[in-house]
């Protein structure tokens, strides 16, 4: 067997494939060790990744939840409001009215103590013409001048 030629093939062959196989290995291994760091540096930038989403997701939810209460403590704040304004146009309508009503019955009682007064005076008038001429046909001059400056006296006294 040592001396057959085929022998110190296959033991070089087996030598041959043994430093090839070490150096491929360790070349092979390298490789697949660098591969391994890169695929482990590429998870764990992903997991950053993910995790600054996860922060900037909440954040953003933080945003949102605040933003709708603020828009409900507004639309809140606009209610009361036009609640206050609608109570403060009625109190006011309520006084603008009420003045305005006593106005209009302070004008009627004016208007009706000016035509009471414009009757009496009419009636004065009416009855002291009357009675100057039913005195001028009926009294002689003296007579006559004396009832009439009393019916003037008497009708100046009580217009007064």
């Amino acid at each position: 067997m040592f001396s057959d030629p085929e022998f110190w093939v296959l033991v070089a062959f087996v030598i041959f494939i043994v430093l090839v196989a070490g150096k491929a290995y360790s070349a092979v291994s390298a490789k697949l060790d660098e591969r391994a760091s890169k695929i482990a540096s590429e998870l764990d930038e992903a997991a950053k990744l993910r995790e600054e989403a996860a922060a900037l997701l909440a954040s953003y939810q933080r945003k949102q939840r605040d933003a709708a209460q603020e828009a409900e403590s507004i639309v809140q704040q606009a209610r009361d409001e036009a609640e206050r304004l609608r109570i403060e146009s009625e109190t006011e309508l309520e006084s603008v009215l009420d003045r305005r009503s006593k106005l209009a019955v302070a004008k009627i009682e004016q208007a009706e103590a000016q035509a009471a007064k414009d009757v009496r005076e009419f009636a004065i008038e009416v009855a002291t013409n009357a009675s100057r001429t039913l005195l001028a046909e009926s009294l002689d001059s003296e007579r006559s001048n004396e009832l009439i400056n009393r019916a003037i006296d008497e009708a100046a006294r009580k217009l007064s």
